[in-house]
């Protein structure tokens, strides 16, 4: 990678990845986790990472390119932190630590897409750069749900 454009396209690749990783992941992390609110939580988030995925692809397409990923080290990582809090957590910790695990990936999707945003502005990507704001503006809301769960209901001392 050389130019911004090569390293907007590589950052592409591995949020595309990310996204589909995500659509695999996310029911494991249903099934694991109790309760009606964080369950609700994570089915609507999973939803919204299908029309992620599409929105993704139209961004791929407005820059001229095939929709394909690459390995993203980064939410495979994620991914295994939540596994291993699903076989060792339990209790109320549990529900902590799928939240906390969910949030972690929302942080790394709003990094992800606010700079892959910019990136597309300026290299003059107009159409990229307002679907890649539509899916800042969703992990954004989707992080703030999260917190308020966890701050409402989730997080209870022993």
């Amino acid at each position: 990678m050389k130019t911004l454009s090569d390293i907007f396209e590589h950052t592409l690749q591995d949020v595309y990845y990310a996204e589909n990783a995500l659509i695999k992941a996310l029911p494991k992390v249903h099934d694991a986790a109790n309760g009606k609110k964080l369950k609700t939580a994570i089915e609507e988030h999973l939803e919204e990472t299908k029309g992620q995925i599409k929105t993704l692809e139209k961004v791929f397409k407005s820059i001229g390119k095939s929709a394909s990923g690459e390995k993203c080290d980064a939410i495979e990582g994620l991914i295994k932190e939540a596994e291993g809090l699903m076989d060792e957590a339990t209790g109320e910790a549990k529900n902590a630590g799928l939240l906390a695990a969910c949030q972690a990936v929302e942080h790394y999707e709003i990094a992800r897409y606010g700079t892959l945003r910019e990136w597309a502005k300026v290299l003059g990507h107009t159409e990229a750069h307002e679907l890649l704001t539509s899916i800042l503006d969703q992990e954004k809301a989707a992080n703030s749900k999260l917190t308020n769960l966890a701050v409402s209901s989730i997080n209870q001392a022993d």
